[in-house]
């Protein structure tokens, strides 16, 4: 199945404002793994409320003509785990801690892991146990290192710290949770339910609000980098941004001809990926919220969709293809597109400013979901029957 990847820069909305942005100013964004480098600083429009601790250590970013050499070079390590292996026991999502060290995995037979990603034996990660029905979701705490939420169709949510592997909470939503959405500060947990229900979480009392029912098939949720705005994917194709936590109506993006199922802001708050069912990936400027690219990914919807830590490049991920990708070049109004089709399922990557695709990670099976580390240009996705699997986890120049 393919991964697509892109990039392009802009002015950020005035509604999306973003933490402190480390980059060079030269090239838009552009990390240094020297904290004593002169570097710019973009506090955004946005008031500073966290920063989270310790620092990341960041690689340098590759320009788009440099980066299907260096990635190509990019060994996978698998993850492999017997107890999550067979049939109904499919891993359901995957995220990265937010410096990258651990990265969580939630699978169909109820089995909640932490990998170390340097060391790929089962008897080196950790499996977190309470949820007695299919994990569904799973996501990091964004100032919080060692903070897992999860969600499952048991009807709870579960707070772990994976320093003593314990719960530390849980949390009952009323229904089966499906999706999970950080505020950047952290102070919010916003679940997801198959009822089309919104369930704020308040982290600091561990408490719920009252279900905010959706009056349309609600799937994923994101909130902006000043945890002001929430955006929803819905079953009619659009995507709705909403003020937080009045929920009044905001804007509304026509996004695609069918259902709208993934989404993700970029790094700096400048660009919106939207997966669709219709099997493409849009890509929205948020300064004036017009699509720039119109990506064709598969055959498939796209469940996924993720920006590298730099926001140059983009990915989405779908649960279809059976062997078979059908990738695209940028459909926009603007450049038209072609087609054309690999002979097994990839994963495309494409540069976010031109919407070119620059390289291809071959699959032999569909990746629904995909996860780029947060500071460095590892992939990591889910789907083949051997486990977990990472690019760039066993070695490479990137």
């Amino acid at each position: 199945m393919p991964l697509a990847l892109v990039g392009s820069w802009s002015t950020v909305h005035n509604i999306i404002e973003s933490f402190p942005t480390i980059y060079y100013s030269n090239t838009g964004y552009e990390p240094n793994d020297s904290p004593e480098s002169d570097l710019d600083v973009d506090y955004g429009a946005g008031l500073v409320t966290s920063i989270m601790a310790p620092a990341p250590q960041y690689r340098r970013s590759v320009s788009k003509e440099r980066f299907p050499s260096l990635y190509s070079s990019l060994r996978t390590q698998v993850y492999n785990d017997p107890a999550a292996r067979g049939p109904g026991s499919a891993l359901r999502s995957i995220a990265w801690n937010p410096t990258g060290t651990l990265i969580a995995t939630g699978s169909a037979s109820r089995i909640l892991r932490v990998w170390n990603p340097e060391k790929a034996s089962v008897k080196n990660s950790t499996e977190l146990k309470g949820h007695t029905g299919a994990i569904e979701c799973v996501a990091w705490n964004p100032i919080v290192e060692a903070q897992l939420a999860s969600c499952s169709t048991d009807g709870t949510v579960r707070l772990w710290d994976v320093r003593s592997n314990a719960s530390i909470a849980e949390v009952k939503i009323g229904g089966e949770g499906l999706t999970l959405a950080w505020a950047p500060d952290g102070d919010v947990l916003m679940v997801g339910r198959r009822d089309d229900c919104l369930v704020p979480i308040h982290t600091g009392t561990m408490t719920a609000s009252d279900p905010l029912q959706q009056p349309i098939q609600t799937n994923q949720t994101t909130f902006s980098h000043s945890g002001r705005e929430l955006f929803l994917t819905t079953g009619d194709g659009r995507v709705k941004i909403l003020d937080y936590p009045s929920m009044t109506s905001l804007h509304t993006l026509n996004a695609h001809t069918s259902a709208c199922c993934a989404i993700e802001l970029c790094p700096r708050g400048k660009n919106l990926a939207v997966g669709g069912s219709d099997a493409l990936i849009s890509l929205w400027d948020t300064t004036d919220w017009v699509c720039r690219h119109t990506l064709g990914e598969g055959i498939g919807p796209v469940r996924s969709v993720g920006f590298s830590f730099d926001g140059s490049f983009v990915a989405g991920g779908s649960d279809e293809g059976n062997g078979i990708g059908v990738v695209g070049r940028p459909l926009s109004s603007n450049n038209g597109g072609d087609q054309r089709v690999a002979n097994k399922s990839s994963h495309e990557q494409a540069h976010v400013e031109t919407g070119e695709y620059v390289h291809t990670i071959q699959t032999f099976h569909p990746a629904p979901c995909i996860a780029w580390h947060p500071h460095r240009y590892w992939m990591a996705y889910c789907g083949d029957p051997m486990g977990l699997k990472i690019v760039g986890a066993a070695g490479g120049s990137l």
